[in-house]
């Protein structure tokens, strides 16, 4: 495993190289729509920077090796690769809300998979440049992005979200400014035929507000509020499960019936993909919780307009994320991500 190679090696690494890992992380999170999957690409780039960092002789800057290193690892991890997708992508019509609706299931690499913000924003710098990496991490971005090819992918992320200039980008994929310029206007084209462009969405205080309610809502178990914070048309997700819900009343459905068990469950605010976040732990047989879902919220004009639910089916999602454990969530609120 990268991990365990890096491990040995951590302390040898110069403090240079990681100064570059959580943005290294976002980039690597765009091309392989798994934050799971950037943080190998991440290691591997590190263990192959830290083995030629002595040859590593200047003739661009380290940003600018470190990513070309990364790009040849997301290369090769996505050669042969089946793209990663969300439920909507499966079919254009929603699902009934019933039991039955969860006899389709896929494996974890089938789906773009989360990623929390703390992982791959910048936590200062310029406003608007901050503002560009929340948007280009929202998981509709991200699945369109899946579309690409790969090296049409690498184009677009360092040239529309990096910033990078057409001869920068030439340089790294080696290869020549018209060439860079074709992919990026073949790429640009796929996006916006997908509606698939990044659009910028602040978290404002009405907001944050209506992600109290929701909470609120959630923790009651009154679904009647909770229908109410919803958009008519909104949709919800469930990974690793084909199925989706495509209204309010759907939802509201879908609550009183299968998803029953949710009652009762605990919460911790946080924030992924771009986006609000909340991370329920469902109520146990044994009076306790255990990690159960990480809801991702858009929200758009005043309500919720997706929900997706990543479901911690085999007990590893909220670890592998850095999620509390159940048994650390705080008695008296439980709201609060550490």
């Amino acid at each position: 495993m990268v991990t365990s190679v890096l491990s040995g090696v951590s302390d040898e690494l110069d403090p240079r190289l990681l100064e570059h890992r959580r943005e290294l992380t976002g980039y690597c999170y765009r091309m392989l729509g798994s934050g799971f999957d950037a943080d190998d690409a991440v290691q591997e780039t590190m263990v192959r920077a830290w083995k030629s960092f002595g040859s590593f002789e200047g003739r661009s800057s380290l940003r600018s090796w470190l990513y070309r290193i990364a790009t040849n690892v997301c290369l090769d991890q996505l050669s042969g690769r089946q793209r990663r997708a969300l439920p909507m992508d499966l079919s254009g019509q929603s699902w009934s809300p019933v039991e039955a609706s969860l006899a389709a299931k896929r494996p974890a690499e089938a789906w773009v998979e989360p990623v929390l913000d703390r992982a791959v924003l910048p936590e200062d710098g310029d406003p608007a440049e901050r503002a560009v990496a929340r948007e280009s991490v929202r998981l509709a971005f991200v699945a369109a992005l899946q579309h690409l090819p790969p090296r049409q992918r690498a184009v677009l992320l360092l040239r529309d979200v990096l910033r990078w200039h057409a001869d920068e980008v030439a340089d790294l994929l080696e290869t020549t400014v018209a060439s860079v310029n074709s992919a990026l206007q073949r790429a640009r084209a796929t996006l916006a035929a997908m509606g698939g462009s990044p659009e910028q969405r602040p978290l404002d205080d009405d907001s944050r507000d209506l992600l109290a309610r929701y909470l609120d809502a959630f923790e009651r178990y009154d679904i009647d509020a909770f229908v109410k914070l919803l958009h008519e048309d909104a949709t919800q997700h469930m990974p690793p499960f084909e199925m989706w819900l495509g209204s309010a009343a759907d939802i509201g459905t879908w609550m009183l019936g299968p998803g029953s068990g949710c009652r009762d469950s605990r919460f911790v605010q946080t924030e992924a993909n771009g986006c609000p976040a909340v991370a329920q732990y469902r109520p146990t047989a044994d009076g306790g919780h255990a990690p159960w879902a990480l809801h991702v919220l858009e929200i758009d004009g005043g309500r919720i307009r997706h929900i997706t639910s990543f479901l911690d089916l085999d007990n590893d999602l909220f670890a592998r994320l850095g999620l509390p454990a159940a048994e650390e969530l705080d008695a008296a609120s439980g709201r609060t991500a550490s």
